[in-house]
């Protein structure tokens, strides 16, 4: 966890543990992070339409290219957001997550109806030429068909058993193609029959998506992950798709689109234009550094209008000067909404609460926040000194920054086929900033890095906890320990019945110990070294205290039902289960208590439980439905 080495404050939390009533003091700081963040658009007539992803309501826009402005808005009632849209006509499908509700949206007169539900999690969406709706889903890895003129609803089950996502969806007269992942196939579906068949080649079965499909008459091209890769099929003859490999290391194609005899594409991490034409790739140029292309739109011929809409931001590409001129979805109609938040870390001068595509800085003298762009999401932050240290989705990417948000700049990638940062940590022995990580879809074995931060060495160590992703992460005096997480990626079967905790001698390169201290624990959420125990929290609500030295289990208690995660003040351990804030008063001759510091949190965050200790170790800060508060009067 990033507080434990919380300088002074976690000094004299190791020193005493005070007796007494906790009196805390809430003060709300206002929206922890609030943000325009869009992951899907279509153009219907002359306006561009998108939605908001991770806000609650969601809001759907429709974006006015000539006059710049999102002339139109409107909110629906279900839904965290979308990454599907079609249409047929005027009408806009959309396909939401959280649950898998399908609108249809009446773009003349903006009336918007849900006509359907696919599961909780709807992942791509088409329109068939005979005016059908094809939707692929998840965690099922199905494909279902809506149709508007009867309302009816029809499922081809699962696209191929064992996996469950359809990433991408296009159909034909005749043919539903689906893109699957975790492990890639292009499965096709005979639309009268329900037969289908993988036409993606065997060479690339080591892909872990068809994350991207776009097709025009009997052209389907197809975007592959990790590697980047476009295969372009002709559909009166699948079996040798023509490949085009997208140069740099790019891993990503997010967005593809047929104009003519031209495809246009989009690639991530660099954030890259590119147009394939008479079988050469041509690199248009980039937005900025990371962009993230939902959509590309090309009107007229192949020299008319290129414009595409990103995370954030409409832009248009003038192909004379090779430049994209942007703009900005919030400022144009589309305002910032609180959002759910994915990491939290305190500074001498600020609060720092990380999102999509952004770190929202909450300054402590003059009681503002502002947002800084981050082409990815932190799930990570460490204050180390004058510096931020951020590990951030997607590829398992790492980032330095001032503590007011300035001053932004990568510092490398993980690879070894990692994705998630997971959790952090400071070793001021080493001076090594410790991150563990999770591996991208469908792959085995997390990591624990060391970057170096004064060499700039980086060191990945991966499988040191054996067939887990690590989850969580402490250290002290050049000892890494580390909890796992049985759940390797998503897409992935558990290999070991339980988690494991493991400590790692970061000079040697050694396991010192590893055990699986509670039965049945599938992940240990978070660690925290206190008061000479180390203290241990699982997924189920469980609480286990170790010897450090051993990994002897010393006592256990329970916390609650779920996660937690743990943070050192001065006046002790804290942690928090998004529920409510609690402390942990350690019992030298038994289970620690539990104490309830305070309730009623609700906090609405993206995935783990957030607390972080103020940077003098006075208060805590921590997340109440979607505002971030601190809690002072701490005893």
């Amino acid at each position: 966890m990033s507080t434990s080495s919380l300088n002074s404050a976690a000094a004299q939390a190791e020193a005493t543990v005070p007796v007494g009533t906790e009196t805390p003091t809430v003060t709300s700081l206002g929206p922890a992070s609030a943000v325009t963040s869009t992951s899907v658009a279509e153009q219907v007539g002359d306006r561009i339409w998108t939605i908001t992803s991770g806000v609650s309501p969601v809001q759907v826009g429709a974006f006015d290219p000539v006059g710049k402005t999102v002339d139109r808005k409107f909110s629906l009632p279900t839904g965290a957001g979308a990454w599907a849209m079609t249409h047929i006509g005027t009408d806009l499908y959309i396909g939401l997550y959280t649950p898998g509700d399908v609108y249809r949206v009446d773009t003349i007169t903006g009336a918007a109806t849900k006509v359907a539900q696919f599961g909780p999690f709807v992942w791509s969406i088409a329109a068939t030429p005979d005016g059908k709706i094809v939707v692929g889903t998840y965690p099922d890895g199905g494909v279902h068909e809506y149709d508007p003129a009867t309302g009816a609803t029809k499922s081809y089950g699962a696209a191929i058993a064992g996996e469950q996502y359809v990433r991408s969806i296009a159909a034909d007269a005749t043919t539903i193609y689906a893109g699957v992942g975790t492990k890639a196939h292009l499965i096709a579906i005979d639309r009268a029959t329900g037969e289908r068949r993988d036409v993606l080649p065997a060479k690339y079965a080591d892909r872990t998506f068809v994350a991207t499909l776009a097709l025009d008459g009997t052209r389907l091209a197809a975007g592959l992950s990790p590697t980047g890769t476009m295969l372009v099929f002709d559909t009166t003859d699948l079996s040798n798709p023509v490949e085009v490999q997208t140069p740099g290391g790019d891993q990503y194609v997010t967005a593809i689109t047929l104009s003519g005899d031209d495809i246009y594409l989009g690639t991530r991490p660099s954030g890259t234009l590119y147009r394939y034409r008479d079988n050469a790739l041509t690199r248009l140029g980039s937005p900025y550094d990371g962009a993230y292309f939902n959509r590309i739109f090309v009107e007229g011929s192949a020299s008319g209008t290129i414009r595409a809409e990103l995370t954030s931001q409409v832009v248009d590409f003038d192909e004379a000067s090779g430049t994209f001129t942007g703009t900005d979805l919030g400022q144009a109609g589309l305002p910032p909404a609180p959002e759910q938040v994915m990491a939290l870390a305190a500074t001498p001068s600020s609060v720092l609460v990380s999102g999509k595509a952004g770190v929202q800085v909450h300054d402590l003298a003059a009681g503002t926040s502002t947002r800084t762009f981050l082409p990815g999401e932190a799930k990570t932050m460490t204050p180390v000194g004058k510096s931020v240290y951020l590990g951030v989705y997607t590829l398992a990417r790492l980032w330095q920054m001032n503590p007011d948000g300035t001053d932004l700049h990568e510092l490398g990638q993980v690879g070894n086929e990692q994705t998630r940062p997971t959790d952090a940590a400071y070793d001021d022995r080493s001076q090594t900033w410790l991150v563990s990580t999770e591996p991208d879809y469908g792959k085995y074995d997390g990591t624990l890095v060391e970057q170096h931060l004064v060499s700039g060495d980086r060191e990945v160590h991966r499988g040191v906890v054996p067939h887990q992703s690590v989850r969580s992460v402490t250290t002290a005096d050049g000892v890494a320990f580390l909890g796992g997480a049985t759940r390797n990626s998503l897409g992935t079967d558990p290999i070991l019945p339980e988690a494991t905790v493991v400590a790692f001698d970061q000079r040697r390169n050694k396991v010192l110990w590893e055990t699986a201290p509670l039965s049945g624990a599938q992940t240990y959420s978070d660690l925290a070294l206190y008061r000479g125990r180390l203290y241990a929290t699982t997924d189920d609500g469980r609480l286990a205290v170790l010897d450090p030295g051993t990994g002897k289990l010393v006592t256990s208690a329970t916390l609650g039902t779920g996660q937690s995660q743990l943070t050192i003040a001065r006046t002790g351990l804290y942690g928090t289960d998004n529920k409510r804030v609690f402390k942990i008063t350690p019992n030298p001759t038994g289970a620690p208590a539990v104490s309830t510091v305070v309730d009623g949190l609700g906090a609405q965050v993206y995935s783990y439980p957030l607390i972080t200790t103020s940077y003098d170790g006075n208060a805590l800060y921590t997340i109440k439905g979607r505002d971030l508060v601190r809690i002072g009067g701490l005893r």
